[in-house]
């Protein structure tokens, strides 16, 4: 009798890298658990974009359309719940779930994204992927008239700047503190009619999300449409370090060109191996985890 705790492959995180690896994987009728707490970093976006087929898409319905297609698939399987924990068996890997739930696979894929680390600001979580964004190319183009600032110093700033000043004719770069710029970076900025502010933001006052205008703690106050905020993340799940997975200086999981993590057995996708944080990306990197599991698994069988 078939252990219904047992599969070839448990993918963690059912979101958009996850759900296109279980699908690659359910097309080569590979017995597949999703573990999914629900909980996707972009759940307050309320448009993605630089999705072909999807543009301007909400992407609770592209989740949903997803999920339902690959569920149609019936060697793939779905559990809501949290994965707390990991360990490496002689057969393979266990995953234990929040609820206690212990279940079996002989690979595992991480799409478990990652978690932002929200600045101490009065008003940043509420409009975070709303009108406080991280990316110029999953939603510069609809603040492309609008009054931006960038949020962040040094090169960093910079390099937004960069792809911003693309998008609008009125952009403001806010350091938090003194400017880190030497004079080549200032001339650069000048340049460009690159407004520069020294100061950090006690407030942002918003309406629904959506900017309206900062408060600095100084007292002034200053009003936009946008703000790019370059700021930390941490990994989503402490499971691929606790399994020994190596991470970057960034913190992302190291991979390889095929999505494998430095773990045997162990691969991973999406945002919580790369710097590209886009849908179009965690699903082809997820396409590509499933198709290099299912190799591996045929390597070890054929």
């Amino acid at each position: 009798m078939k252990d219904n705790r047992s599969y070839e492959v448990i993918i963690i995180g059912g979101s958009y890298a996850g759900l296109s690896a279980a699908m690659a994987l359910g097309r080569s009728l590979r017995s597949v658990l999703i573990i999914d707490s629900g909980l996707p970093c972009n759940r307050q976006t309320p448009y993605s974009h630089n999705f072909i087929t999807h543009d301007g898409e909400k992407p609770q319905i592209i989740a949903k359309k997803a999920k339902e297609e690959v569920l149609n698939y019936p060697s793939v399987k779905f559990q809501k719940g949290m994965a707390v924990s990991g360990e490496k068996t002689v057969d393979g890997f266990e995953i234990t779930t929040e609820n206690g739930e212990i279940f079996k696979a002989e690979k595992l894929i991480f799409a478990t994204g990652v978690e932002d680390i929200m600045p101490s600001i009065q008003g940043f979580s509420a409009c975070w992927g709303i009108s406080v964004i991280h990316c110029p190319y999953c939603h510069g183009y609809e603040f492309r008239r609008g009054k931006t600032a960038i949020m962040a110093n040094g090169e960093r700033a910079l390099h937004l700047a960069g792809l911003v000043n693309n998008l609008s004719t009125d952009l403001t770069l806010l350091t938090p503190g003194k400017a880190d710029f030497d004079s080549k970076q200032r001339a650069k900025l000048e340049q460009h009619d690159i407004a520069l502010i020294e100061g950090e933001i006690d407030k942002i006052q918003h309406k629904n999300g959506w900017v309206q205008q900062l408060q600095l703690k100084d007292g002034r106050e200053l009003a936009f449409d946008a703000i790019y905020a370059a700021i930390p993340f941490r990994q989503h799940s402490a499971i691929p370090a606790a399994l020994g997975c190596e991470l970057t200086e960034q913190g992302h999981i190291k991979i390889d060109n095929f999505q494998k993590t430095t773990i045997a057995g162990v691969f991973a996708c999406g945002d919580n191996s790369s710097m590209m944080r886009s849908v179009s990306n965690a699903v082809a990197t997820g396409n590509l985890a499933g198709a290099m599991v299912n190799k591996e698994l045929v390597d070890e069988r054929f």
